[in-house]
């Protein structure tokens, strides 16, 4: 009887000591993981890429950025869905391509259903916030605070148009800092450190995450620089007054030598030599910035429990080819950077070179935050590759397209070729990685064939799936035909 009496005994002992190890287990992996991940998303406009040390760039000392590469991931071959603000900006807040937010050009409003990454984090409770410039909310500028917040709930200092450079705080509000007497405008008017608007926006992403590190939240910044104009508040106005522009070899290239969605626009090198170092003192200002942003963090203690994006919209041309800005599915212009840092779910050192664009996104953040995507999306979970994991049913391509108009182009990416399909020309095969200048068309080399068959019908299969009207046009219509 003794005996019997110690079994049930011991086995309870058994049991209790077997929960203890499991949720010992369980709250070290909490403590371990620290909870809920945050996520900050540092967007800037119309950035070349090659400015930036982890890219290459040996002009602009960007070691804030550079770090972020560093201990997380670098992608070589991210694209602008279309490379231009508006339709890029909706892409990557939803997921979506630009025919489908409907935001197929700028000043375009986004549509009132379109659900965004700040939304999801919303429902599941996040503090969510966004400064900086939206351009998603139709012609209106700088219309400060839209209506419709689309998740970002704290839009006080969201502006949805312009390149202004100097913002103040003022009893209702904020408001444009240079003025005159028509209104507000894109002049310095003696920015500082404080007003200046990569500080002074960057001062309130300081704030937000002030006053809401011990919770979940969701914030996205940004910047209007380095888009024109090319001004830049002291120190960083003369940093580079005295640098040797490099000027692009294909900056001399004639229109006969170029494909016709990429026609020269005159740009001289006279013209880079006054544009571009200021151009480099905002890159430099940025940088300055996104440092204090990562003290910030660090000061937490949460710095290894964000997820720090770092991109911008599209790229600029900055002379390549001709030409400034955007709008053309040269690297410069269609190519930008992104990085992430996140060292629990992103092992340092990361270097992804399949293709991905803005509608990979969304799908990949939510996966590596383990958030539901309730509605169906158009881009790519890349979430494995963010991990240095590869994905062995992964298609390496991107489709982007260009803004509506009469010669349309719709091009596929991977991460060595680019096809190029328009309206405007013969079919453009690049070599990325023997004509990193994109200079020779090798669509028509019977060696490349099998290439050039691959993307088109890859762009058909993209056209034919997501609607794309482009591929009705005539012309484009001719190069997708069997």
């Amino acid at each position: 009887m003794k005996r019997l009496l110690h079994q049930p005994s011991n086995l309870s002992n058994r049991l209790v000591m077997a929960c203890w190890l499991l949720l010992t287990a369980c709250a070290t992996n909490l403590m371990a993981d620290g909870g809920p991940l945050n996520l900050l998303v540092i967007q800037t406009d119309e950035h070349h890429f090659g400015t930036l040390g982890c890219y290459g760039g040996k002009i602009v000392g960007t070691p804030h950025i550079d770090r972020i590469a560093a201990e997380g991931a670098i992608c070589t071959s991210f694209y602008a869905t279309t490379p231009v603000c508006s339709p890029s900006r909706a892409a990557l807040v939803s997921g979506l391509y630009p025919q489908k937010t409907p935001v197929v050009i700028n000043d375009v409003p986004m549509a009132d259903n379109v659900v965004t990454f700040a939304e999801l984090l919303r429902r599941r409770g996040y503090a969510t916030g966004f400064a900086g410039k939206w351009h998603l909310d139709g012609a209106g500028k700088p219309q400060w605070a839209p209506k419709r917040r689309f998740g970002f709930e704290d839009n006080r200092f969201m502006f949805n148009r312009g390149h202004w450079k100097k913002f103040e705080d003022g009893p209702d509000g904020p408001r444009v800092g240079a003025r005159n007497k028509q209104g507000p405008t894109y002049a310095l008017d003696g920015a500082d450190e404080t007003t200046f608007s990569t500080d002074w926006l960057c001062n309130k992403a300081i704030d937000f995450v002030n006053e809401h590190h011990e919770r979940p939240f969701c914030y996205m910044l940004s910047l209007p620089d380095p888009h024109g104009p090319n001004t830049v508040r002291a120190p960083y106005d003369t940093m580079y007054a005295d640098v040797e522009v490099p000027i692009p070899a294909t900056l001399k290239r004639t229109p006969q030598q170029t494909p016709g969605w990429g026609r020269p626009a005159n740009v001289t090198a006279a013209q880079l030599r006054r544009l571009m170092p200021p151009y480099y003192g905002m890159v430099k200002c940025i940088d300055d910035n996104v440092g204090r942003i990562l003290k910030t963090l660090e000061r937490h203690r949460i710095l290894d429990r964000t997820i720090v994006v770092f991109t911008s919209d599209h790229g600029d041309l900055c002379g390549e080819h001709g030409r400034l800005n955007k709008g053309v599915p040269y690297e410069g212009s269609a190519r930008i950077p992104f990085l992430m840092r996140c060292p629990p779910r992103v092992p340092a050192g990361t270097k992804i070179e399949q293709a991905l664009s803005c509608v990979d996104f969304l799908p990949t953040v939510m996966a590596m935050m383990e958030v539901d995507v309730p509605h169906r999306v158009d881009g790519r979970d890349a979430a494995a590759w963010f991990a240095g994991r590869s994905d062995e049913n992964w298609r390496d391509m991107a489709i982007l397209r260009s803004t509506s108009g009469k010669s349309p182009w719709l091009a596929a990416v991977s991460a060595r070729y680019k096809l190029v399909l328009s309206a405007a020309d013969e079919p453009w095969l690049i070599d990325l990685k023997n004509d990193p200048s994109e200079v020779v068309n090798l669509a028509g080399d019977p060696e490349h064939a099998g290439t050039v068959r691959t993307m088109t019908e890859a762009i058909a299969e993209y056209a034919r799936q997501h609607q794309d009207d482009h591929a009705r046009h005539p012309e484009l219509r001719k190069h997708l035909a069997p």
